[in-house]
This record gives structure tokens, sequence and C-alpha cells, in this order.
């Protein structure tokens, strides 16, 4: 049956916006670099185009470009242009804008960099090379080398990366201690596996008065933090060694890896607590709904750069199974991630 004229049009459409997608990243990057929520939040009122322009030193020829460059993020929805008497146009934060303000507790600031940097955004242009070599990951056909060997040879990358995971850590401690406090009741010792600066610890401990946490994780990473009397920091591999613990927590761990991979971390995890009274292993990660974009867009960026994949509930339940576990419980709280408890 012969397409229409606006059937074509319309798939053309679609086409052009899926090409033109990665520029929504890019203006954000860029909104982040020039610290435009910043500026707005620290003018404490909606703030028009030449007040914006003026306070981010804006090359005043470039000013028509602001606008365009604000005008797709208003569309994007990152900026509101609220009713106002004014005649110039004026911005204001949004929701989601407000997670960009640099100096915020819960700036995802650094994550939107790290996510679009070009050594991030680099193996996607190499993944047609790697569909027919030998390299276990894109990243590696760019690199010669793999995530964890790169950072440990670029300071600024692994400074880079350390921050954005940080910035993850603190916003997703927040959402532990305000709503899953149940999951971590009654637990006086913690590990927390490649937990990098321990974010997720400290606010554990700071919620919890009995808690204890170890952050377990490779040297170029903990070789500069410091420690407290509830948060200790030690250096190790958890394929090799997990210190003994009440609970093991993994944040945003096991989608690096292989299934393989998966179930050695996850027997290391039951060595650990079966020391002490065998409770349980706590896993932040997605639990995959192919209905939700965000999921298939994150497990192809693993696809690119790791190992490993999201899992959905089914792969999970393998995962538990092959390392001998007997019961797990999901709990849906934190957005496009799940808390998932596994059981001896």
């Amino acid at each position: 049956m012969a397409s229409s004229s606006q059937d074509v049009l319309e798939a053309q459409a679609h086409v052009w916006n899926h090409i033109f997608s990665y520029i929504k990243s890019m203006a954000l990057r860029s909104a982040v670099e020039l610290r435009i929520p910043d500026a707005i939040h620290k003018h404490g009122k909606p703030m028009t185009l030449s007040q914006l322009a003026e306070s981010l030193s804006i090359n005043n020829e470039k000013t028509n470009g602001l606008y365009r460059l604000m005008r797709i993020l208003v569309h994007s929805k990152f900026f509101d242009i609220p009713e106002q008497e004014e005649r110039e146009v004026a911005y204001s934060l949004t929701r989601a804008s407000r997670l960009l303000i640099s100096d915020e507790p819960l700036s995802l600031a650094p994550l939107a960099l790290l996510l679009t940097d070009p050594a991030v955004i680099d193996p996607f242009h190499h993944m047609s090379e790697w569909y027919r070599d030998e390299c276990p990951t894109a990243f590696i056909t760019k690199n010669g080398m793999d995530h964890w060997e790169f950072a440990a040879k670029d300071e600024s990358w692994n400074q880079m990366y350390n921050e954005a995971m940080a910035a993850d850590a603190r916003f997703v401690g927040s959402l532990l201690v305000k709503e899953c406090k149940h999951i971590f009741e009654g637990l006086k010792t913690m590990v927390d596996v490649a937990g990098g600066s321990g974010e997720v610890s400290k606010a554990l401990t700071g919620a919890f008065s009995g808690l204890k946490c170890i952050v377990l994780d490779l040297p170029h990473v903990v070789a500069r933090m410091e420690g407290s009397e509830n948060v200790r920091f030690v250096s190790g591999d958890m394929f090799e060694f997990i210190p003994p613990a009440d609970a093991v927590f993994l944040k945003w761990i096991m989608h690096d890896w292989k299934d393989e991979d998966c179930i050695k971390i996850l027997g290391k995890c039951k060595e650990a607590i079966a020391h002490n009274g065998n409770k349980k292993v706590i896993i932040v990660d997605m639990v995959v709904d192919e209905e939700k974009q965000t999921h298939l867009l994150m497990d192809v960026l693993m696809m690119t750069h790791y190992p490993g994949k999201e899992r959905t509930e089914t792969e999970w339940a393998k995962l538990f199974t092959a390392a001998g576990f007997n019961n797990y419980k999901i709990t849906h709280t934190l957005g496009v991630r799940s808390i998932i408890e596994v059981f001896p």
C-alpha cells in the first residue's frame, strides 16, 4: 500500500528527531558549564535574557545565541518562562534545573558533565567497529583499555568520575534515609562495596547512630579519603574479599559486570554476611521495564562502556539463585532504580 505524503513526512520528522536528539544533551551540558542554573538561583527571581547574558559574561554578539540555547532548554522543561508584565522574556528554574545548581547538596551537575564528556561519547562512534571486533566493549575498542585502567592512568578523569559518583551517591543516600529507613534498621555493620567517597555510608551512619560502615574500593579511589568514627575506608578488590558485616551494599555496581562476574561478587557478599548471622545484601540498581526508555538507554550505555547490562527481574533472580541465595525483595522507591534486598 502506497504511503501518503503526510506519512512520509511524519517518518522524516521521526528520523530527524532521533538524529538531532544529541543536541538536547549538548545544550544541557552548555547550561551546566556556563552555570546558568547557578546564575538564576543567585538572582533570586526570574532573570531576563540581558541580565543572564551580563551575569554569564556572554559576548554581546552572541546574546541571540544564548536566547536560542534557552529556547531549547525551556522546551525540554529545564527552565520556565513565567507570565509577567515585563516586555523582555525572563527565565525561572524548574525542579529539574534545581538539581543542576552546583553548590546544592543534591546537585547532579557533576553527573551531567561526566555523562556528556567526550570520553563517554567517543566510544559510541566506534560501536559498528566493536560489533565486528574481539573487544568486550566499545570503550576498549576506542581506548585500548577498560574504564578502571583508564581511570587509574588519568587523574583528571578519575577525579571527574569520582565527583560524579559522589553526587549520585549523595542523591541516593538522601532518599534512602528519607524513604527506606526500614531496610537499614537493625543493622550494626555494613560494607559499602565500591562506595567511592562514602557518601551513602555517611548519610546512613548520620541517620542510624548504631551503624558503622566500611567503604571498600580500589587503591586509587580511596587513596586520599579520610574516614571517621563510623565510616572507615578500606582498599581492596571485591572479587577477592569483602569484609564481614551484617549487610553488604552495592549501588550501581552490578550493572557494570557480566553475569559470571556478578555471581562471583554475590558469592563474596554471601561469605561476608555469613559471619554475622546471614542478614542480607542490598542492591541499588535498575530492574528493567522495557516500556521505560531510560532503562533501555542506560542498558546501551552499559553495553558500550562495560561488560555488564541492566537486568530484568527474571535476570536478577537467575543471578541470585546461581550465587546460592534463596529469596529477594524488590522495592520500587528510587524512580528509575530500585532497591533489591537479597537473602541467603
